[in-house]
């Protein structure tokens, strides 16, 4: 075992929270892992199961739920994994538990509303002792918890922190590929979450798998084309935290974004009970900066019209269509 990275904080108990501290167990580290929710940490302690957010997963025997941040001051690097727009408080209040220089690897695929700022720009401000990292990729919860293979992609500033992060925290089953372009990997979580609501209306509206499979590629043109104005690598948005996240938040209810946009277009409402889809939360602000910077974003631009009310369904898909021809680019 790594003596560098060997006790691992996961802050953030809820359904990817538990998988992660899961799969860092299962590379044969320490967990401490933090829930907001006291009552919730204390059941999952006893029964050692969090049947709130991931029923039927029982914890590794190296992962130790705490309700107290201060379990993370004995961590060698920590995982946020929070929502995009809940970043900044939590990772304030966890500010005086971490050591200078600690990773802080930040789970969260959004951009900062009121000051669009990336998520790990978030935790440079909040966090400013830390150092911030990025993980993602195409991976569902339910998948990394059962040990089913996954691969994802882990971003530092410094090339040889994201090596030895990704040393870390790998497995036979969960395997990570580490990179230097930071921006690059928090673009395409960022903006594939805003796309995949539209790749659900065109489910739900049973425009067809040629429609999907024009979405999809199209898509990921505006996000090549907005990653790109924002220093990102082509290398890094056409890997798993660009397209391969993309494919995979498109392709299933089983993404939150895609089924939010599969109940907009089967019954034009939002879903009941309301799970978190950061796409909805991310659309005005990924529209506002790429129109800031001239970038054409037309699908997401279309997402965000339908979410705001002030366009419906059948305007957004006509004025989508309506547009003029023009070369493939």
């Amino acid at each position: 075992m790594s003596a560098r990275f060997r006790r691992i904080g996961v802050v953030g108990a809820g359904a990817w929270g538990t998988a992660l501290a899961n799969a860092a167990a299962r590379a044969g580290r320490d967990v401490a892992l933090w829930g907001r929710d006291r009552g919730m940490v204390e059941a999952m302690a006893r029964s050692r199961r969090n049947e709130t957010h991931l029923p039927g997963v029982e914890l590794a025997p190296s992962v130790s739920p705490a309700a107290a941040l201060h379990a993370m001051e004995a961590c060698d690097a920590v995982l946020l994994v929070v929502p995009a727009q809940a970043s900044r408080e939590v990772a304030t209040a966890l500010a005086p538990h971490l050591k200078p220089g600690t990773p802080l690897v930040t789970c969260a695929k959004g951009i900062e509303r009121g000051t669009s700022l990336f998520m790990t720009q978030v935790l440079g401000e909040a966090c400013p002792q830390a150092v911030p990292a990025i993980l993602s990729g195409p991976s569902f919860a339910a998948d990394v918890a059962a040990g089913l293979p996954t691969a994802v992609t882990l971003a530092a500033p410094d090339f040889a922190l994201a090596e030895a992060l990704c040393t870390a925290l790998g497995s036979p089953s969960f395997r990570l590929y580490h990179s230097d372009d930071v921006r690059g990997v928090e673009i395409g979580g960022a903006a594939k979450n805003v796309l995949a609501i539209a790749a659900g209306i065109v489910g739900g509206r049973e425009l067809g798998a040629s429609a999907a499979a024009a979405l999809i590629a199209r898509g990921f043109a505006e996000l090549s084309r907005f990653g790109r104005a924002f220093g990102a690598r082509p290398e890094t948005l056409t890997g798993l935290s660009g397209l391969g996240d993309l494919i995979l938040t498109c392709s299933t209810p089983q993404s939150r974004n895609y089924a939010l946009g599969l109940n907009l277009g089967k019954n034009n409402e939002f879903p009941p009970g309301g799970k978190l889809a950061e796409g909805a939360l991310t659309a005005s602000v990924l529209v506002a900066m790429a129109a800031h910077a001239g970038i054409d974003m037309p699908i997401a631009r279309a997402v965000e019209a339908v979410l705001s009310g002030r366009e419906d369904i059948e305007q957004a898909i006509g004025s989508l269509l309506a547009r003029p021809q023009k070369a493939e680019a």
